[in-house]
């Protein structure tokens, strides 16, 4: 524990290093489309990706730095594939940004330093280490919303979500003060050890635990702390949009499970009560929204909302009456729950972006009217995204909703399967504002005849996407073990 152990963190001193390399390579790079940058940011992503994936298959579990940070099978998955989420991100932002005057060196840089941010943030087994890889994957998301200066809608988004984000960060950084004050350690472990043996002032710790879980629903965008989620979506430039929405999301579900399962696990009574509650919350408000929206990123922002209560599900039914063995299913039904979901919105985001063009953002539901005339293959693709969020067979979407609800009922809790009975009922109603989307674009006339034309591997990632939305939900089986090895060490 007190070795420094350079060997586990590799992965984040490459990942570093080639941050800086594509900085510095950017300032002698003359071609207007950044070709250079770009394929060395891509290779940067898959090399790190690529060594997350491997030590994923090692199943160590190794502490680095002096044991404030842990890299175990769940820190290595998530890491993995938040980088294939930002790789695949930029494939679909740079026909996007390049009118837009974004396609600079600073899109890929803060993309890169975003991710590392990221790695941190899962692998972190300390409270200023988790707060470290906040900060920076959130500095670096502010930015990126901001990219376009001269436009004041993505300049007003910027300001919102920073202003907000900082109020989170707050929220996090007070709950983890008053976890200190109560335990007398920043060490995530040793503060599990500290509440199991019962010796902190249990009044001060739980509301260390309130603050904590406030501030983890805010980057969760969980309801009722979901009010940036809708502006920052719409008003950020689509590329920075997914940039949020994709990697972020794997590492706040990361840090949600570092904090509240390997450190305040014996607390579980109190932060599963609010975890129902937001997610409860987060379902009717997000389904009931996103019904009223013809603004196609808002009504995917509210869809946010009410995917991640329903991730929250599985991660509030771990321990039931005071035991853990339901525990390993739902946090990997959580798990596989997030990576489907960020699948599922690369492709919906990305498809907008591809339908953008110069002086138009195609973000209007209105604006996919016809598609399937245009282009048949696009129209196909949308449908399998659509069907996946609103849970609909054979896609991934479905089985991570089935799978959440698996666990739920699993606990032979009243309380749980009422709530399961309540977040099918409220899918339903979900349901109604994805098909629309898919009305539209079948049997509304199209505005526009031409076929959409995007480049050759945007097409490919894009029809890649899609068909690996269907095959996790035909064959769900293999992301599902991962899962279940990557949690198999929590509650332990």
């Amino acid at each position: 524990m007190n070795d420094m152990n350079w060997n586990a963190v590799t992965p984040e001193i490459l990942l570093l290093g080639l941050s800086c390399l594509v900085a510095l390579v950017d300032l002698f790079v003359k071609d207007e489309r950044r070709t250079p940058t770009y394929w060395l940011t891509q290779a940067s992503l898959a090399l790190v990706s690529v060594l997350h994936f491997n030590a994923f298959f090692g199943g160590a579990e190794v502490y680095a730095m002096q044991g404030m940070v842990v890299v175990d099978p769940m820190s290595h998955l998530l890491a993995a594939f938040a980088g294939v989420a930002t790789m695949i991100t930029l494939v679909y932002a740079r026909p996007y940004a390049e009118p837009r005057e974004m396609l600079k060196g600073e899109l890929f840089t803060l993309s890169l330093l975003a991710y590392l941010g990221v790695s941190i943030m899962v692998s972190a087994n300390n409270f200023l280490v988790i707060y470290l890889g906040l900060e920076l994957m959130s500095l670096s998301l502010y930015a990126l919303v901001a990219l376009r200066r001269d436009h004041a809608i993505s300049t007003e988004a910027a300001m919102k979500y920073f202003v907000l984000g900082a109020l989170a960060s707050g929220f996090l950084l007070y709950g983890m003060s008053m976890m200190y004050g109560a335990t007398g350690s920043l060490h995530i472990p040793t503060v599990f050890q500290v509440i199991h043996a019962g010796a902190p002032n249990p009044s001060v710790l739980v509301f260390g635990v309130v603050f904590i879980v406030a501030g983890l629903a805010f980057k969760l965008g969980a309801a009722p702390f979901h009010m940036w989620v809708p502006d920052v979506y719409q008003g950020a430039p689509t590329a920075a949009t997914l940039l949020i929405g994709g990697a972020p999301k794997l590492a706040a579900f990361g840090i949600t499970v570092r904090l509240l399962v390997d450190g305040l696990l014996d607390r579980a009574v109190d932060w599963q009560q609010m975890l129902l509650v937001l997610a409860v919350v987060s379902l009717v408000i997000g389904n009931l929204a996103a019904i009223a929206q013809s603004n196609l990123k808002r009504m995917l922002a509210y869809s946010t909302i009410a995917q991640m209560g329903f991730m929250l599900l599985g991660l509030a039914s771990g321990v039931v009456n005071g035991n853990t063995l339901s525990a390993a299913n739902a946090y990997s039904s959580a798990l596989f729950y997030v990576i489907t979901y960020v699948l599922t919105t690369l492709g919906t985001f990305g498809l907008i972006m591809l339908m953008a063009r110069q002086g138009h953002e195609a973000e209007q539901i209105a604006d996919f009217a016809g598609l399937a005339k245009r282009s048949p293959w696009y129209a196909l693709v949308m449908t399998i995204f659509m069907f996946s969020l609103a849970g609909i067979p054979p896609t991934a979407g479905f089985y991570a909703k089935l799978a959440v609800l698996q666990a739920m009922v699993a606990t032979n809790d009243p309380l749980y399967i009422k709530l399961a009975i309540g977040a099918v009922l409220l899918s339903l109603i979900g349901a109604f504002y994805y098909l629309r989307v898919i009305k539209v674009m079948f049997f509304d006339e199209p505005s526009e005849r031409g076929a959409l034309s995007a480049p050759a591997d945007a097409r490919l990632v894009m029809s890649l996407n899609g068909i690996a939305v269907l095959l996790f939900g035909l064959m769900p089986d293999g992301l599902l073990t991962m899962c279940v090895l990557a949690v198999r060490t929590l509650a332990n």
